[in-house]
C-alpha cells in the first residue's frame, strides 16, 4: 500500500492567475491532481496535473473524492474561486474529515490556503465600504431555510453591520435577492449605499454598480454578482471624477 499523500484547499480569486497568491500558485504548480467545480479549475494555468471536475452542488462528494486521491500518495490540490474558506471548498472537506469514522484519511496531510474574496474584490474595487463591523451572508438556501436567512438579515441590519451577500440569484431562486431587499428596508434608511459588483477581475464583463436601497433593482444582479450593503454611516463620496463608497473606521451613527 502507497503512503498517504498530501490535500492543500486552495481559493484562486475571482477571476484570472493575477488574483492568485504567491503561496496559492506554489501548491497548484506542485499538485499532482486537482479537484473542483469546472470554471474554477479552468482558471489554474499549468500542464500535466490530473483534472477531477464536477457539478458545483457536489462538494461533499468532491470533498471525499479528493481525500481518496490524496489517500492514495497524491498531491492533491481542492480549488475554489474565492476565498476556499468563504462558502467554499474548506469547510466540505472539514466536514469529509470529520465523518472519518474508520480513519481512512488519518494519513493525509491536510493544509488549507487562503485566497482572495469576491467581497475583498469589490470592496477594493470601489473604496472600502467593509472598513468598519461587517457580516457575510449567503442567499442560498441549499443548505439552510430560508426563514434563517431572512431573520439574520434583519438581525444584521437592526446591529447596522454593513453586509456582503453571496449567491444572491440564481435560475432556481430569482427571487430571493428582491426578498432580502424587502427585509433591509424594514430596517434600514431609503439611503443606504448599496454596491453591485458584477464578474470583477473579468476584463470587459466587470460592472459595479453604485446605487440605494430605495433605488436598487435586483434584476441587475445575477449568479456573478457580489452585494455589498452600507451601514447607517456608510458614506457615498465623488472624486476625482469617479464614486467612492466607504464606511468610516470610528462608528459615529448619531453623525450621519
Amino acid at each position: 500500500m502507497s503512503a498517504a499523500g498530501s490535500l492543500c484547499v486552495v481559493g484562486v480569486g475571482p477571476a484570472g492567475p493575477q488574483w492568485q497568491t504567491p503561496e496559492t500558485a506554489a501548491a497548484l504548480e506542485r499538485a499532482t491532481d486537482l479537484v473542483g467545480y469546472g470554471p474554477y479549475v479552468d482558471r489554474v494555468r499549468g500542464e500535466g496535473q490530473r483534472r477531477h471536475v464536477s457539478d458545483n452542488r457536489e462538494e461533499l462528494a468532491r470533498a471525499r473524492q479528493a481525500l481518496d486521491l490524496a489517500g492514495a500518495g497524491g498531491r492533491v490540490a481542492v480549488v475554489s474561486g474565492g476565498d476556499p474558506g468563504v462558502f467554499a471548498m474548506a469547510a466540505a472537506v472539514m466536514e469529509a474529515l470529520d465523518g472519518d469514522a474508520d480513519g481512512r484519511w488519518a494519513g493525509v496531510d491536510v493544509t488549507v490556503l487562503p485566497g482572495v474574496s469576491a467581497m475583498q474584490a469589490v470592496a477594493a474595487r470601489i473604496g472600502a465600504p467593509l472598513g468598519n463591523d461587517f457580516c457575510v451572508l449567503s442567499l442560498s438556501d441549499n443548505l439552510k431555510p430560508w426563514a434563517a436567512i431572512e431573520r439574520r438579515i434583519r438581525l444584521a441590519a437592526e446591529a447596522d453591520f454593513a453586509m456582503a451577500f453571496y449567491n444572491p440569484v440564481s435560475r432556481a431562486r430569482p427571487w430571493q435577492l428582491g426578498a432580502a431587499l424587502d427585509a433591509l428596508r424594514d430596517v434600514r434608511a431609503a439611503a443606504t449605499p448599496v454596491v453591485l459588483g458584477t464578474a470583477v477581475g473579468r476584463g470587459e464583463q466587470e460592472r459595479i454598480h453604485v446605487t440605494t436601497l430605495a433605488g436598487v433593482d435586483p434584476a441587475e444582479a445575477d449568479m456573478r454578482t457580489l452585494v455589498l450593503v452600507g451601514a447607517s454611516t456608510t458614506r457615498v463620496m465623488e472624486r476625482g471624477g469617479r464614486t467612492w463608497v466607504y464606511t468610516p473606521r470610528q462608528y459615529r451613527p448619531e453623525a450621519t
